[in-house]
């Protein structure tokens, strides 16, 4: 009885290793959550559904709808909300232990709107947020919207007016705070849903969500832009979303990707062996979008691209630091500078030092055309 069980477990984790239910290499975070999204005829589940709008700002069960329109009591009452300019709004504040799955939010699409809304996230009562960036960056678009952008990866969906999804699983053990800060000097609106489950089973150190916004106008000649300042502790790298604004005529990236591992100081662990080959093309951007990796931008001298490590992860154990060069082509390589922009998203567990400062309203809106529509 005791072999069979022993070769049962066996397989019970060969099975979470190779179809990926085991999320957190690296920490010991209980992965049935995780199956239960990967097996959708598991029915009899112990997690909850819940999701939060304006609808129903707490998540509570029975309690959405309830707002009233000029058709009656839960005919539309409340599908969005106007943000004021310099107003914060709390979008959750959610009793863990919990994971959410996907947010869907919409709003005007101007750089004002885009770039100057914030999101920040703040998970299990930490002071400091771990996700602190715009609105449109947090949904993988890059330049603030304009031109459009529509595309699918692996962590985004995004439509050509700006209904933008994220994918990625955000762990909580006791509580998810999201706020919503309107930078701008312009009213504006917006429409959300945060869908999540409760009483998911949690243990050990595992990794929340962290979200970067960085910005260089312009970058350093001969120093590599750095896409994830160095983080301590251990942790997995997911991914970023790269904004270029050419400065001097046409761009394209030779400098290759770095990442510092465990005590790496001079050389990295990980390099590639150019831009557009990090995000899987070749020979200059092809305007393609796949999985994990593409040019979702590529119109009027401005270029968006990104890369996953979902099915190619990067773990770090003791610190990590990944970074890019600032190198162009042509008739050979040389050293350049332009305007860069970054979105870097990975996962460490809590306490975890504070993001560095987000760049304010001014730099982030700086070089893009300012809507004239109020």
């Amino acid at each position: 009885m005791k072999n069979a069980q022993t070769i049962a477990n066996a397989a019970a984790v060969l099975i979470a290793l190779l179809t990926g239910t085991i999320v957190f290499a690296g920490c010991t975070a209980n992965s049935d959550y995780q199956s239960y999204i990967d097996a959708p005829y598991i029915i009899d589940v112990p997690v909850e559904s819940r999701s939060i709008s304006f609808e129903n700002p707490t998540g509570a069960k029975g309690q959405s709808a309830r707002a009233a329109s000029k058709l009656g009591v839960g005919r539309k009452g409340a599908p969005s909300k106007p943000i004021k300019a310099g107003q914060t709004v709390t979008l959750c504040n959610i009793k863990g232990p919990g994971v959410i799955r996907h947010i869907w939010m919409t709003t005007r699409r101007r750089p004002e709107s885009l770039l100057g809304m914030v999101i920040r996230a703040y998970w299990d009562n930490q002071k400091q947020p771990s996700i602190e960036v715009p609105i449109g960056n947090f949904f993988g678009i890059s330049h603030g919207g304009e031109p459009r952008q529509a595309y699918q990866s692996a962590v985004h969906s995004v439509n050509p007016n700006a209904g933008m999804n994220i994918w990625l699983p955000m762990p909580f053990s006791k509580r998810a705070r999201f706020t919503i800060t309107n930078h701008s000097d312009k009213d504006t609106v917006l429409f959300y849903n945060i869908d999540y489950t409760l009483a998911d089973s949690l243990t050990g150190p595992f990794g929340r969500l962290h979200i970067l916004y960085r910005r260089e106008n312009p970058t350093t000649l001969k120093k590599d832009f750095v896409i994830l300042p160095k983080r301590t502790g251990m942790g997995r790298f997911v991914g970023c979303v790269l904004g270029i604004r050419p400065l001097s005529g046409d761009w394209w990236g030779e400098g290759e990707i770095k990442v510092y591992l465990d005590g790496d100081e001079q050389f990295p662990t990980i390099a590639g062996t150019g831009t557009e080959d990090y995000i899987g093309q070749s020979w200059g951007l092809q305007d393609k979008t796949y999985l994990y990796g593409g040019t979702s931008l590529n119109s009027k001298g401005l270029i968006a691209i990104y890369r996953w490590h979902i099915k190619d992860p990067i773990y770090w154990k003791k610190d990590i630091r990944v970074t890019i060069q600032q190198i162009g082509w042509k008739g050979g390589l040389y050293e350049r500078q332009d305007d860069w922009s970054t979105t870097t998203f990975w996962y460490e567990p809590l306490p975890a030092a504070p993001l560095p400062p987000l760049p304010d309203y001014k730099t982030r809106l700086a070089g893009y055309k300012v809507a004239s529509n109020p």
